[in-house]
C-alpha cells in the first residue's frame, strides 16, 4: 500500500517507520527540513516498546511530490489539521482514505472543510508516551491501542483492510462503528493529564501520586466525563477517576506532548484538548471551571513564547 504520513512528529515517525518495516511505499511528509533531509540521508530511526530499527523511506516537505496515496494519515497537532487537509488533497484520488488522527476536538471538523467526509476516517491512540529525540530519530514509552473509524459512523469493508494495515505493522488495531466514543473517552485522559502535567512539569505517573495535582486532574477529568455523558456519548466505563487512573498506570514516565511543547517553548494544543470542555460544556447547560482554569493557565503562559 501506497502511506502518506503528513505531520511526522513523534507520533507520525512511528507510524511511518513501522509501516514501512511492514514493506508499505511510505511517505514522511513534514515541514522540518532538518528532520526531512536526516531521513532521506540516514533513514528514520524509532525505538522504544516496539524495538529499535532505522528503516529507509521518502521524506519530503512538498506534498505535491507525493502523488496519489491508498492512504493519507494527517498526524499534525490540531492546530496543523487545516494546512495538512490542503496538503493531502494533492495526494488524494477518488478512492484515498485520509485518516486523521489528534488529540481533542475539532480535527475532524477542520479536515471536513477541505475534503468529503466519506473519504474521512478518524482515529484515537493512546499509551505511546512519544518524543523525538532529535531528527529523523523517534523514541515511545508504549505501545497501545490504535483505534479506527468512518467518520460517518459504521463499518465498512474499507474500514477492516486500514485496521489490517496496522496490524500487519506491528500495531494493536481495532475498527469502531462509533469513532466519536473513542474520541472522547481519550480526550477525557487527555484532559486529566496533558494540562496537569504541563503546568506543574510532573510526568503522568507523578500527576497521579501527587494528591494535589491528582486533585485538578480528576476534576478535569469528571468536568470532561459529565459533558460527554450529557452529549449523549456513550463511554464504556462507569468511574472516571479510575478509568484515568488505569490509562495512567500504563505509562507513568510519559511526559505529553503539551509538557513537551512547553519545555520547548512551543504553543500546545490547549485549545482542542482543557480548552475545548467549558465551549462543549456551555452547549449542553454545563460549566467547566477547572478545566476553564487550567487552560487559562497555560495560555497565559504561552503568551510569552
Amino acid at each position: 500500500m501506497k502511506i502518506a504520513i503528513v505531520g511526522c512528529g513523534a507520533m507520525g515517525s512511528i507510524y511511518a517507520a513501522l509501516m514501512a518495516d511492514a514493506g508499505n511505499e511510505v511517505w514522511a511528509v513534514d515541514t522540518w527540513q532538518e528532520h526531512v533531509d536526516a531521513i532521506n540521508r540516514d533513514g528514520l530511526r524509532v525505538e522504544g516498546k516496539s524495538g529499535d530499527r532505522t528503516v529507509r523511506l521518502r521524506a519530503t516537505t512538498d506534498g505535491a511530490e507525493v502523488g496519489t496515496c491508498d492512504l493519507v494519515i494527517v498526524a499534525t497537532k490540531a492546530s496543523g489539521v487545516a494546512a495538512a487537509a490542503r496538503t493531502a488533497l494533492s495526494m488524494t484520488g477518488p478512492d484515498t482514505v485520509i485518516l486523521t488522527i489528534q488529540n481533542g476536538l475539532g480535527a475532524a471538523d477542520r479536515i471536513a472543510e477541505a475534503i468529503p467526509t466519506s473519504q474521512v476516517m478518524l482515529g484515537v491512540v493512546g499509551g505511546f508516551g512519544a518524543s523525538m529525540r532529535g531528527p529523523a530519530h523517534a523514541h515511545h514509552n508504549g505501545m497501545e491501542m490504535v483505534r479506527l473509524g468512518e467518520m460517518d459512523g459504521g463499518e465498512t469493508d474499507r474500514l477492516a483492510k486500514v485496521v489490517t494495515v496496522w496490524e500487519q505493522s506491528g500495531f494493536a488495531a481495532k475498527g469502531y462503528p462509533d469513532i466519536h466514543q473513542m474520541i472522547w473517552e481519550k480526550l477525557i485522559c487527555n484532559c486529566a493529564v496533558s494540562g496537569p502535567c504541563c503546568i506543574t512539569g510532573l510526568t503522568v505517573g507523578q500527576v497521579l501520586d501527587n494528591p494535589d495535582a491528582w486533585s485538578i486532574a480528576s476534576a478535569c477529568a469528571a468536568e470532561a466525563d459529565a459533558v460527554a455523558r450529557a452529549k449523549g456519548i456513550k463511554l464504556g466505563f462507569d468511574d472516571v477517576a479510575s478509568y484515568v487512573r488505569t490509562f495512567g498506570a500504563k505509562i507513568p514516565h510519559s511526559k505529553p506532548s503539551m509538557l513537551q511543547d512547553h519545555v520547548a517553548r512551543r504553543p500546545s494544543e490547549i485549545d482542542a484538548i482543557n480548552g475545548a470542555i467549558p465551549a462543549e460544556a456551555a452547549k449542553v447547560g454545563l460549566s467547566a471551571p477547572v478545566n476553564d482554569a487550567v487552560a487559562k493557565l497555560i495560555r497565559a503562559r504561552e503568551s510569552g513564547f
